[in-house]
């Protein structure tokens, strides 16, 4: 059996049909990922819709179960620095 890693920390963003049309911000943080060398450690999770339409797009942080709405690609980057 081989061994499986796991990242140390996941970003889920809301792939509904309001969230998925903000794809810049999936872009951004994959961008930041690769740009920061961080591939093993943060990972990029793509999540069904979670019925908060009015609030796109949702993103959550974990593992301290942050969740957060209406996120900017400015919010974002002051998110992925801290």
């Amino acid at each position: 059996m081989s061994h499986v890693t796991f990242p140390e920390r996941t970003i889920l963003i809301c792939d509904g049909s309001k969230c998925g049309k903000h794809k810049e911000l999936r872009k951004f943080f994959k961008e930041s990922i690769k740009d920061h060398g961080l591939k093993d450690k943060v990972e990029i999770v793509k999540i069904e819709c979670t019925d908060r339409c009015k609030h796109a797009p949702i993103l959550c942080f974990q593992p301290q179960n942050q969740w957060l709405s209406e996120v900017t690609v400015w919010q974002a980057d002051a998110l992925f620095k801290k």
